[in-house]
């Protein structure tokens, strides 16, 4: 196991918890960190890899359900595994509507922690690599002029060049040759990529679903200028 890339964040106010769950991961061969608050692991610097919470929902200061919510803000790839000695119904629906993977209540088995912990790795993976995707398709989008960001959004909505140019007051030549520079500086060929690539990015269709059928039906002129 790459240690680098895998590790489980043990939040108790307990100390004896913490080596107790600290001794069984690293026994499974998992990296392990411990903490004692929710503000010990917030001083963290921030770590960029794959990995999980299990957090206790009772901790002097802020709460884990608090601990959650700031996670979840600034959309954190850590899944969490609540782990409680007192709780009730209301807690653990709202810990779970928030996204973590499981609410365990204390005693628990370690087989069960064990098998929720695995859960919340795979999930912290997929949630790090479409992370990732978008951050490189931001870093991508960036990389267009104004002009061209306008190409896109209005080519997104399955213009033809001639279209796009009549919305542009363009001529269509020079919607080509921006099509072709935006194809460049994101590094794909086709339409579908330059919009799964926009999509990712968070940017959209300049146009709705009417005013699409509308200039898919009548605006077909071409249009000369720029």
């Amino acid at each position: 196991m790459n240690s680098q890339a895998e590790t489980i964040f043990i939040i108790d106010d307990e100390e004896s918890i913490r080596h107790a769950l600290s001794v069984y991961f690293e026994s499974c061969g998992y990296n392990v960190e411990t903490f004692g608050s929710s503000e010990e692991f917030l001083a963290r610097e921030a770590y960029p890899g794959i990995g999980c919470l299990v957090l206790d929902v009772n901790l002097n200061g802020k709460s884990g359900l608090e601990l959650q919510e700031e996670l979840f803000t600034d959309q954190s790839v850590l899944p969490i595994i609540f782990i409680s000695g007192r709780s009730n119904i209301q807690m653990s629906v709202k810990a779970l509507k928030k996204g973590a993977v499981n609410f365990l209540e204390k005693p628990f088995s370690p087989e069960e922690l064990l098998t929720s912990v695995r859960e919340a790795l795979t999930l912290s993976r997929q949630m790090k690599s479409e992370k990732d995707e978008s951050q490189l398709a931001r870093h991508l989008i960036s990389l267009l002029t104004s002009r061209e960001l306008e190409v896109l959004r209005y080519s997104m909505s399955g213009l033809l060049n001639k279209q796009v140019a009549a919305e542009l007051n363009i001529a269509e030549q020079t919607v080509k040759h921006h099509r072709q520079s935006i194809s460049e500086k994101l590094k794909v060929k086709s339409m579908p990529e330059m919009i799964r690539i926009a999509e990712k990015a968070g940017i959209h269709s300049f146009l709705d679903t009417e005013n699409q059928v509308r200039i898919q039906k009548y605006y077909c002129r071409p249009h000369n200028g720029e």
